[in-house]
């Protein structure tokens, strides 16, 4: 766990890495934190990587419970069906908006240039659209949030080095021309470690935080 302080004055950011843990329960944490926090709990950010799970967001169209024995789970984050699995970078935010002097078009923002600098850093040209991140085309990265009276949950996920196979069971986003791709099939030999540590850097750089 590291703490962050901004040049500004602004709140600490705690970064915490958690273990590859279910879905479930980094939701129910994710929840229970926004539920408890006050205006003077510090802000987190926290890097994770989920069991195999299928995610709908708050755009659904039906109760499905299971996909190819992996689980179909609804949440409340904006945006439709999407996987997770090892070896893709989750990355959730749990930010008091206002007290950032921060909306969500702005928050949006920032997460695409802390993406796209990370893929940039790698050699890798990203471009922004609608639904999340894409290369050459193919979607690498998926954005979702909910804002819950000034607070966020949920981030994004970025494709590094997993199984892509359950992606061709769904829709990503619910567009049925989404192809995904991963960091691993453009840049060989990459580790979870080397993109977490530029996504931290550009963490600093984008939202204006230093280490302490």
């Amino acid at each position: 766990m590291n703490i962050f302080n901004s040049n500004f004055k602004k709140p600490y950011i705690i970064i915490k890495f958690l273990p590859k843990s279910s879905w479930q329960d980094v939701f129910h944490r994710m929840c229970e934190f926004t539920n408890l926090r006050t205006k003077n709990t510090i802000d987190e950010i926290w890097f994770v990587e989920h069991d195999p799970i299928y995610t709908q967001g708050l755009i659904r169209h039906n109760n499905i419970k299971c996909i190819n024995n992996i689980p179909v789970v609804c949440t409340n984050r904006g945006g439709k069906i999407t996987y997770h699995g090892p070896g893709q970078q989750i990355v959730y935010l749990l930010l008091n908006l206002k007290r950032l002097n921060m909306h969500i078009r702005k928050l949006l923002l920032l997460i695409e240039h802390v993406v796209l600098n990370t893929l940039y850093t790698l050699k890798i040209i990203g471009s922004s659209k609608k639904s999340g991140i894409f290369v050459e085309h193919k979607k690498i990265c998926s954005i979702g949030l909910r804002i819950i009276k000034y607070y966020s949950l949920h981030g994004f996920a970025l494709n590094v080095k997993m199984d892509l196979t359950p992606f061709q069971y769904i829709h990503p986003c619910g567009d049925s021309t989404i192809i995904m791709t991963q960091i691993c099939q453009i840049k060989h030999n990459i580790s979870m470690n080397e993109v977490k540590n530029i996504l931290i850097k550009n963490f600093y750089s984008f939202f204006n935080i230093k280490l302490i």
